[in-house]
């Protein structure tokens, strides 16, 4: 039998995490001395913190180890597998984070992009040819006001685009998808905004999947920001439906 500072020097931990294990009813002595309080732990308990150590060196936090302890091996293969499965996933989102910051110190960019998914639009608009982009500016002059472009990069002819008014010739619904969408700031043209936005896509390889919706919004205090919000290609391109009155 040993004492607790000799268990822990053995094993290589603290007393402090022994008697924590204690504590939490993970690893309980063989036997407390009624006088002095003295710790005692036998041949089972070293097993049973060995193996406590070995599940917390493959990732298990304490309290999933607690449940697993005596559980048979395919259990534990099981909560390995999802560990692992979590792991993986954090490593493709840092990988993803550090690729997005690294292409914004490549090429300076004008707006942040975020992808998001959105829920579904119902908008009443009128439909109408443009020859060019800077024909754009008033047809939104008077905010709160949204504009759509059927574009997938900078305009090199005539487009389609479309704009919402109380007199609607059409109705547009834009079902649910997933969407990379940017903040104009004040000190940045729209038209600007829309070329980084449309380059950062690219250097994504994440394709345009419908109508630019281009929203010029107003709070109550008078202020104004617009915002860009392109749908990208995802396993199904999201749907629109126009339909004529």
């Amino acid at each position: 039998m040993w004492r607790i500072g000799q268990l822990a020097r053995m094993v290589g931990v603290s007393e402090r995490t022994l008697r924590h294990y204690d504590k939490i009813g993970l690893l309980v002595p063989a036997s407390v001395d009624g006088l002095t309080g003295y710790r005692w732990y036998g041949v089972a308990e070293l097993s049973r913190l060995e193996r406590i150590r070995g599940l917390q060196r493959l990732g298990l936090p304490l309290r999933q180890i607690a449940d697993l302890l005596d559980a048979p091996e395919p259990q534990v293969r099981q909560a390995l597998a999802e560990i692992v499965t979590g792991i993986q996933r954090d490593i493709a989102a840092l990988a993803a984070t550090a690729a997005h910051a690294q292409d914004h110190l490549t090429t300076p960019m004008s707006i942040l992009p975020q992808q998001a998914t959105v829920g579904p639009r119902h908008l009443r608009v009128r439909r109408l040819r443009v020859a060019h982009p800077a024909a754009l500016a008033g047809l939104c002059a008077t905010p709160p006001a949204t504009l759509l472009t059927w574009l997938d990069g900078p305009p090199t002819g005539r487009f389609t685009a479309a704009v919402t008014t109380d007199r609607a010739d059409g109705r547009l619904t834009l079902q649910t998808r997933s969407v990379v969408r940017a903040i104009v700031p004040p000190s940045v043209g729209v038209v600007r905004a829309g070329q980084d936005l449309f380059g950062w896509l690219r250097r994504h390889r994440l394709a345009v999947a419908g109508p630019t919706v281009e929203d010029h919004l107003i709070d109550a205090d008078g202020a104004h920001a617009t915002t860009l919000e392109v749908p990208v290609a995802d396993d199904a391109p999201p749907r629109t439906y126009m339909t004529r009155r």
